[in-house]
């Protein structure tokens, strides 16, 4: 942190972007910014702090008139109040970390037997992640979607929003690709999500870029899940859905700028997947090295997101994800289509990558169907690689 401030003073520098990496959602990096006079492009420390305590951020959206999974109100003491809460809210259950992300912290549990080995456990993994124990509960919600959606907020207490994306085909709860507009969406469905969303934003008078996460049942029910208080890594297919350059509305709306309080539907379908250093043959074992070949597909409609390059070292320490490839077409079948000549364009030499993964998902008969959860992944199989 002290390394950024320091180049952004030595340039002259008014305003820092953190894109949506280690500090875009760090309150301390937001609160140094706010003590060297630098605009943080992105939420305030108490804004930050408020949404990304899970609990918190719960009990803030119950407050709005948000609808919420039903659970724990706030963390759980100890283990006795876990297993009371657990009766009440009645099994399965899903343990979640207040201070969690990207999967870590959590536990679904499906009985009382198992739930001594998994409070113990999930509290473990926090622990080591987070530096943070705190544990609460909710109802797990059977064949769920996970359903975004995407709003702005400026700094007059307005906000509007951008749409939904659909984000259920999961691995250990992250993302492996997302679509807009969902397949399971339906415009009663999107309204009422859009507004409860808005609502959601402007009861925290949010400022800047957002994200509200929902789980849909199977049923069309949707209740709050988290909110992400940064650019997400899934935001151009919003951008190319409704022609709209979310960095830039980000910046403007930092800089002070209205925003005109529209809501956004989407006028085209875009997919994006996200090509990871992984064999996908393998248990998706990370696969860390030299990019000694790269070819990128490109054409109309083909959109590449990406910092490497032939020669480039992919090191193990940081998130696997090397490059987002988004196709952008009239419909969805012609969005797939597309990404699967995209796909078999993409040659990446040297690592092994999630490539071969996606383009086998393009054919699922379910995921082309869009019939599919977040449970997906539980059952797809990769077929045996080709000689």
């Amino acid at each position: 942190m002290s390394n950024i401030i320091s180049a952004a003073e030595i340039t002259n520098a008014d305003a820092i972007h953190p894109g949506y990496g280690f500090l875009s959602e760090n309150a301390d990096f937001s609160r140094i910014c706010e003590e060297h006079k630098i605009k943080f492009i992105g939420a305030s420390p108490d804004m930050i702090a408020k949404m990304g305590d899970k609990a918190t951020a719960k009990a803030t959206m119950k407050a709005a008139g948000v609808p919420c999974v039903p659970g724990s109100d706030g963390i759980i003491e100890d283990f006795d109040d876990c297993v009371k809460v657990a009766k009440e809210t009645g099994y399965p259950v899903m343990l979640k970390a207040t201070a969690g992300g990207g999967g870590k912290g959590m536990r679904a549990v499906w009985s009382e037997d198992k739930l001594k080995a998994a409070w113990d456990s999930a509290r473990q993994e926090s622990k080591a992640a987070f530096g943070n124990d705190d544990m609460y509960m909710e109802k797990l919600i059977e064949e769920p979607r996970h359903i975004e959606i995407q709003v702005v907020g400026d700094s007059y207490g307005k906000a509007c929003h951008l749409s939904e994306r659909d984000c259920s085909v999961q691995r250990r709860h992250q993302k492996l690709t997302e679509e807009v507009p969902s397949p399971f969406m339906t415009k009663k469905l999107r309204k009422d999500m859009g507004e409860a969303a808005v609502r959601a934003a402007e009861f925290i008078a949010y400022e800047g870029a957002g994200t509200v996460e929902f789980l849909v049942d199977k049923h069309r029910n949707f209740y709050f899940m988290e909110m992400n208080t940064r650019i997400q890594v899934e935001h151009p297919i919003t951008e190319q859905v409704i022609d709209f350059d979310l960095i830039r509305e980000q910046i403007l709306v930092a800089a002070g700028t209205k925003i005109s309080g529209k809501n956004y539907e989407p006028s085209l379908h875009s997919i994006e997947c996200r090509i990871n250093a992984e064999d996908p043959y393998h248990d998706f074992r990370p696969s860390p090295g030299k990019i000694t070949t790269l070819h990128a597909p490109g054409g109309h409609g083909v959109r590449l997101d990406t910092h490497v390059y032939a020669g480039y070292s992919i090191p193990p320490n940081y998130d696997s994800m090397i490059a987002k490839l988004i196709t952008t077409a009239r419909t969805r079948q012609e969005a797939i289509d597309k990404m699967k000549r995209a796909l078999d364009e993409f040659v990446i030499e040297g690592v092994k990558t999630t490539i071969p993964f996606h383009r086998q998902l393009m054919d699922e008969p379910a995921y082309v169907k869009g019939e599919y959860t977040t449970a997906f992944m539980n059952t797809f199989k990769m077929k045996p690689q080709e000689d």
